[in-house]
């Protein structure tokens, strides 16, 4: 009987894991189109009160409590260099998981959940030797438009994310 419950475990695991493959959120920030894996996901939230913290990075706009969780926030905009703007009703967090500890990116706007297939998926372009670029994974094409694959992870380094968590 044992046997048949791990087995049966075992299977639901599978078929969870095969629901998220190839499946990305894909969000806009400054009219351009990212995807995350939807597994990277915990929720979308609208953008809620902020608490500034003191030498937090620019990028790191603070800290919100959702629902008695403090979480860092994220803008994705100043993360990838580009102008900062005033936050509307479309912006949202999507909120992730990094080592254990949730993080909430701020966006212009969610798209959709899509499947990407892995052969539609290229390597992203290098930009010179001594030029590493760590968070974008892929670059992805949906019919005409492009989707710069980001890997969560890596969005911030080891340091940058232990600044932004000792808050806790």
């Amino acid at each position: 009987m044992r046997d048949k419950i791990n087995n049966l475990s075992e299977e639901n695991y599978n078929i969870e894991e095969d629901t998220l493959k190839d499946k990305y959120l894909t969000f806009f920030t400054d009219n351009q189109l990212f995807g995350i894996p939807i597994a990277d996901v915990v929720q979308i939230v609208g953008v809620q009160e902020i608490t500034p913290v003191p030498d937090f990075p620019n990028y790191a706009k603070g800290i919100i409590n959702l629902r008695g969780t403090i979480i860092p926030i994220i803008d994705v905009r100043l993360r990838l260099h580009k102008e900062e703007i005033g936050y509307t009703e479309r912006t949202c967090t999507i909120v992730t998981n990094i080592n254990d500890v949730s993080i909430g990116f701020i966006v212009d706007a969610v798209n959709e959940v899509t499947n990407i297939e892995k052969s539609s998926i290229s390597q992203p372009p290098k930009m010179g030797k001594d030029y590493v670029n760590t968070y974008i994974t892929g670059v992805a094409k949906l019919g005409n438009k492009v989707v710069l694959l980001l890997n969560t992870q890596k969005m911030l380094s080891e340091s940058e994310l232990e600044l932004i968590t000792n808050i806790q």
